[in-house]
């Protein structure tokens, strides 16, 4: 196995989630833009944010809001020209902040050159570019595929929607003639033309790449060692070339990730990690009612933890584009002791722009650019009182998608203004964990109590600290804690002799 040395940014680096289409507007077109995410780092740089992941903004047809990728050296036109994103990442390093880009390494668009010279009946050098049987009678087993649209014989296996053909990187044990391993010349092109990608993007100064559905590149690839294999070779050749770029994966299961080379994984929605058993159920561990559990969730985080032996992080976010909003289901003060939560935890935490400011999910939208259901998560940042919530001077109607039209919508320019605001307490809480080395990314953890309320601590070498969570409404005691009060949130929490007594829907940190 090899484990890159990690860049040393990314030991107390809290991450922005930009979708790029809803942040900011400023040519009236209601799509979001570069130039909008200039205009706003400072509100970023505020909250105590010093890294920002970006949603794809290469050019794309948008049928999956980006993620569909038309061609990988161009910015999208709606966004800015590649010098405007040249801009962005300049801007972002003046303000010593770092920028993930999106990369989406395991399909295109079917509007990329690529697949429509893969497409002809003619050999080319894009032939084997894509995952293709040999009969279009034959479809890829347990893939969806494309076919009966062009003259070459063959169906086109997709990833995911079918306007997004599987680059071929190959299959872990090739079974039938047309399934190509890992070192023939069709994927080997493949991986070449991805190194080509990155190397293009980071010459030009971003700082690393967040990959979308890293798990899935080599086909019938069951244990993940063909994906891994994969990985590796890319970070050897990041290390030599790139030894500071970043790379967090999609991937959901940190012992794989981790062992390819990523710095980061996510323990995400999808998946075994019980992520959505915290947040985004019936009764969610951080609701007042006190009748959810964290004990599967803490249970798989150890296992991982254990798996993976300290090494790299594994980040838990508060949302991101294909989720519920956080506040769909949690209120104003059960998303306080949520943040609680998410700032304290190792790894680098990541914050879904508007989760600060307590955005909601707006129901009964109809899709827009393949968002379906998650098309109410990804609403226009509400930014002031002003116009479209001062995201757009377009009207209404040509907004990307509507805004939550609720008289009460929350936004920024109030909640700046108001101490006891959720935006408040999370600038707070960010301030707390950069401030206090044991809360930061690589520090250990060990868990005290798991049921309400959560106790666990924060270790580094030169300091201990306790976090107790009581999401419930009711108060509780917790034995066998002493030390001095760092911060709280919430009701009251207090110290005394060996005890913390902490008020309902609050959160204490003791230094020990």
């Amino acid at each position: 196995m090899n484990h890159s040395k990690q860049p040393a940014w990314l030991d107390n680096a809290v991450f922005y989630e930009i979708y790029p289409q809803s942040f900011y507007d400023t040519n009236a077109d209601g799509i979001g833009d570069f130039q909008g995410i200039i205009d706003k780092l400072d509100y970023i740089a505020d909250l105590g944010c010093n890294a920002i992941w970006l949603n794809p903004c290469f050019a794309s047809p948008f049928g999956d809001a980006g993620y569909d990728v038309s061609d990988y050296y161009t910015a999208a036109p709606r966004y800015g020209t590649n010098a405007d994103l040249k801009r962005l990442f300049d801007a972002v390093h003046k303000r010593d902040m770092h920028l993930l880009l999106d990369l989406v390494p395991g399909h295109t668009s079917v509007e990329h050159k690529w697949f429509q010279e893969s497409m002809k009946a003619e050999k080319n050098e894009y032939t084997d570019r894509y995952v293709w049987t040999d009969s279009v009678w034959e479809e890829p087993q347990g893939m969806g595929c494309l076919r009966g649209i062009s003259a070459r014989d063959g169906s086109c296996a997709i990833n995911f929607f079918s306007n997004q053909p599987a680059l071929n990187y190959g299959f872990y044990n090739p079974r039938r003639p047309w399934q190509q391993s890992m070192d023939d010349e069709g994927p080997k092109a493949t991986l070449a033309e991805l190194k080509n990608i990155m190397r293009f993007w980071l010459q030009m100064g971003c700082d690393g790449f967040r990959v979308d559905m890293a798990g899935s590149l080599v086909k019938h690839d069951e244990d993940g060692k063909g994906t891994i294999k994969l990985w590796q070779n890319i970070r050897d050749f990041l290390d030599k070339e790139f030894p500071d770029a970043a790379m967090v994966s999609e991937w959901g299961e940190p012992d794989k990730s981790l062992a390819g080379g990523f710095h980061m994984d996510f323990l995400l929605h999808f998946g075994s990690s019980h992520y959505n058993a915290l947040f985004r159920c019936n009764k969610p561990y951080f609701s007042k009612t006190g009748e959810g559990s964290a004990r599967e969730f803490i249970a798989k985080y150890k296992e991982n933890l254990q798996k993976t032996n300290g090494r790299g992080l594994m980040c838990i976010p508060s949302g991101n584009h294909d989720m519920d909003r956080l506040s769909r289901k949690l209120d104003t003060d059960e998303m306080k002791i949520a943040f609680a939560f998410l700032l304290s935890m190792p790894g680098a935490p990541f914050i879904y722009y508007g989760d600060e400011i307590g955005m909601r999910y707006v129901e009964n939208l109809t899709s827009v650019e393949g968002g379906y259901n998650r098309t109410g998560s990804r609403s226009p940042m509400q930014w002031d009182k002003s116009v479209n919530a001062g995201f757009s001077d377009a009207p209404a109607e040509k907004l990307y998608i509507p805004l939550d039209s609720a008289a009460d919508r929350p936004d920024a320019a109030s909640q700046l203004a108001d101490e006891s605001s959720l935006r408040s307490e999370v600038r707070r809480l960010i301030s707390l964990r950069l401030q206090n080395k044991a809360l930061q990314s690589h520090a250990e953890i060990a868990f005290v109590q798991e049921g309400y309320p959560l106790v666990y601590t924060r270790k580094c070498d030169t300091q201990q600290i306790t976090v107790i969570l009581n999401p419930a409404a009711k108060e509780a005691v917790v034995e066998n804690v002493s030390g001095k009060l760092l911060y709280t949130v919430g009701g009251e929490v207090t110290l005394k002799n060996g005890k913390c007594v902490i008020g309902g829907c609050s959160a204490g940190f003791v230094e020990n």
